[in-house]
């Protein structure tokens, strides 16, 4: 996988658990944490896609939309 280096510090205890974690998913540490920063996109997207529906919720006033 091409890509760029990148050093990051992270408490001892979260190391700790994300070797535990790669070593049970047979996985290297580099790749838990893509796992884990395109987990925390879709998180992302999903908020906002609700953050969007509840902000026009209610909007519509022409009685059911889906009859419109």
């Amino acid at each position: 996988m091409a890509g760029n280096r990148t050093i990051i510090t992270l408490p001892e205890e979260d190391k700790k658990w994300l070797k535990s974690y790669s070593r049970a998913h047979d996985i290297s540490l580099a790749e838990a944490v893509r796992q884990g920063i395109q987990k925390l996109r879709v998180a992302e997207q999903q908020e906002l896609y609700r953050s969007l529906v509840n902000s026009t919720k209610g909007v519509w006033s022409k009685g059911n939309g889906l009859a419109y």
